[in-house]
């Protein structure tokens, strides 16, 4: 039998959901397929409205060996297993004659633990054994969730948190499952031959696309013991996020409420000198972060220093001993004994890792209003991890509508762990970028706007020229307006200053679920959204409702960000421009994912509007420019609300 052409194979996949194939789409199918086929490595560009899900399923479909898909949010993994695999599946199968498997995987906190469910959860001393369903009030609100998740347990076939709609709070899930530090273990648990988890691991391993997310590929990466079934190819889709999701797992953190929390969990399984030692212990590191104020810790003070060294001696000896003791006494000792052990192993690991000391950690206090001070601890880079961990033993591709900073993939790359595009050698992964490019027309879809007329943001004070520009704009739109804040504390400040100055309705991230705010969003024209981070990457609204994007500044990483700032620093010291290469990297990230949001279908218009002068006028301002979509191009203010205006117009007069 011959083998079906890919073109032929993308057609009919493309058909099937009901798409227009688009030249971008057919040239990246054909690179993805040339990465599988000769076990090399792809970073792909595809801009928005090119279909890169299809662009990189149909190959992998084809492929016929066990491919992982990995992304960084939610939405994408669901539209994947709910929509575009089943159908492109029944799609190829006339031509394939078979139908491949797929499956989602996630980490196991994820999946309801019958055994949590059934038995309780093991209570802090204080509390007593109990049982959760009991002791919450059913008139309150976690008491309600808690009986509707009991319900719902007996429906679900899965198991997984995001299938109970609606969902509930991160406090009211935890009732019902557990980390996988926590778990007994299929073969100890009373539950293990039901368990949602381990049901998930079966499908996984026998699938032919295993749809998974960019955490617990850090996870199977860090932890050394695989999560993920054996798998020739690995594709990442949202790859511009994954450096900060690896970040945030090889994280640790350390708070004076979480160390106090193991102590009581493990005071009932260990001998009183042994628990007598992990309090004091924890009580001197509560004093030390009483006195903690924010910032890196390039030394570690003397006195956090010592109260570590005795958190993590003493909670090594707990270990020990919860390990040698057994105590019948105890309801479900085997999951009392395996949560105190997650808990103080967590806090043994941290202490261990800042105690110890390297020069590739960075070391920092966080203070919060609320919940006082946390130690951190993370990596100075993850590219020696990503290098290492990522590119053997597999073809892997990443993805992406913004992978292309400042004009070229070398930026990303190095991030990746990657050499520069070209160059080879023994220990350095190969790897071609290529840039499919957009179907939509940019220069004549959208405009981007520099107010170079505003004086420079500054770091702290209100922006009184920024709040009437920002009116001006907003009352040239007809409302329309998707606002991008650089801070919280600016969305709130402009969504106050102009629902006192502008008819239209203001609608603020925190005041609502994003998921309502979007909704109500796209559905009245007049309407404005305002908020920060999540709304620059996470808003998907095509259509007449957001015709005008406006970013407020530059968003540059906070000059008093541990992380970002250690990272500067160390670039310079190894000779490197080290804003360039953290600050303004991070900073065309955003904005091209922000810039990203105007067009969204061919049909699409609009005005990307940056409020600070800094994109006309800096040197790095160009640098910012070229990663963003080649939209025509002006800095007068006058022509910025002629279009806009132009716009509102064309959209009332068709209805709209």
């Amino acid at each position: 039998m011959t083998k079906p052409s890919l073109p032929d194979l993308l057609h009919a996949a493309v058909s099937a959901v009901g798409g227009t194939e688009r030249p971008g789409q057919v040239a990246m199918a054909e690179a993805v397929a040339e990465a599988i086929d000769d076990n090399s490595h792809r970073l792909i560009q595809a801009g928005t409205g090119t279909g890169k899900s299809l662009g990189y399923l149909v190959p992998a479909l084809a492929h016929g060996e066990r491919v992982v898909v990995a992304t960084a949010t939610l939405a994408l993994q669901r539209q994947l297993v709910e929509r575009d695999l089943p159908r492109t599946v029944e799609a190829l199968h006339p031509q394939l004659r078979r139908r491949p498997q797929f499956a989602m995987l996630k980490g196991r906190s994820n999946y309801l633990c019958l055994h949590r469910l059934h038995e309780g959860a093991p209570q802090d001393e204080e509390d007593g054994l109990f049982d959760q369903f009991e002791a919450a009030a059913p008139t309150s609100k976690l008491g309600q969730d808690l009986l509707r998740m009991r319900d719902w347990a007996d429906e679900t076939e899965t198991g997984d948190r995001d299938d109970l709609t609606p969902g509930v709070s991160d406090k009211a899930w935890s009732q019902i499952s557990v980390s996988s530090r926590e778990c007994l273990g299929a073969t100890k648990c009373a539950y293990g031959a039901e368990c949602f988890a381990e049901a998930a691991r079966e499908r996984a391993k026998l699938a032919d696309v295993v749809v998974t997310n960019h955490a617990l590929l850090a996870i199977d990466a860090i932890e050394g013991a695989p999560v993920l079934p054996q798998h020739e190819v690995l594709i990442v889709d949202e790859a511009h996020e994954l450096v900060s999701r690896v970040t945030g797992v090889a994280t640790g953190e350390l708070t004076p409420g979480q160390v106090n929390r193991a102590v009581k969990r493990a005071a009932k399984l260990v001998d009183e000198k042994t628990a007598d030692a992990l309090q004091t212990a924890s009580e001197t590191f509560e004093r030390v972060m009483e006195l903690a104020l924010p910032g890196r810790l390039e030394q570690i003070p003397e006195d956090l220093g010592y109260a570590l060294m005795s958190l993590r001696d003493s909670a090594r000896n707990v270990i020990s001993a919860i390990g040698a003791t057994r105590d019948k006494s105890v309801h479900d000792e085997d999951a009392v004994r395996k949560q105190a052990l997650a808990a103080v192993e967590s806090i043994h690991g941290v202490a261990e890792r800042i105690t110890t000391g390297s020069e590739y950690d960075v070391v920092w206090y966080e203070r919060h209003d609320r919940f006082g001070a946390t130690l951190r601890v993370a990596p100075l880079s993850v590219s020696g991890l990503l290098r290492e961990k990522l590119f053997e033993d597999r073809s892997v591709v990443l993805t992406s509508a913004t992978l292309k900073l400042g004009g070229d993939f070398n930026g990303v790359a190095a991030s990746l762990g990657l050499s520069p595009e070209g160059v080879e050698g023994d220990d350095v992964p190969v790897w071609r970028g290529l840039d499919v490019g957009s179907p939509f027309d940019y220069p004549k879809q959208g405009i981007l706007y520099v107010a170079k007329h505003l004086a420079t943001p500054g770091r702290e004070g209100t922006r009184g020229d920024m709040m009437d520009e920002l009116a001006e704009l907003i009352e040239a739109a007809g409302g329309r307006t998707l606002g991008l804040f650089s801070s919280m504390r600016g969305a709130k400040a402009a969504a106050e200053e102009l629902r006192g100055r502008l008819d239209n309705p203001i609608l603020l991230q925190g005041e609502e679920t994003l998921g309502e705010l979007i909704k109500s969003f796209a559905a009245d024209p007049k309407t404005c959204l305002f908020g920060t981070l999540s709304l620059w990457q996470g808003v998907d609204v095509p259509g007449p409702s957001c015709q005008l994007v406006v970013m407020d500044r530059i968003p540059f990483p906070r000059p008093d960000d541990p992380l970002m700032s250690a990272r500067q620093k160390s670039v310079e010291e190894h000779g490197g421009n080290g804003f360039m290469a953290v600050a303004a990297t991070h900073a065309a990230l955003l904005m091209a994912q922000g810039a990203g949001r105007l067009v969204r279908a061919s049909g699409d218009r609009g005005v990307v509007a940056v409020l600070d002068p800094r994109l006309a006028t800096a040197r790095y301002g160009s640098f910012l420019r070229a990663t963003l979509p080649d939209f025509w191009y002006t800095t007068d203010r006058n022509q910025a609300r002629r279009s806009l205006a132009a716009i509102d117009a064309t959209a009332k007069a068709d209805g709209k």
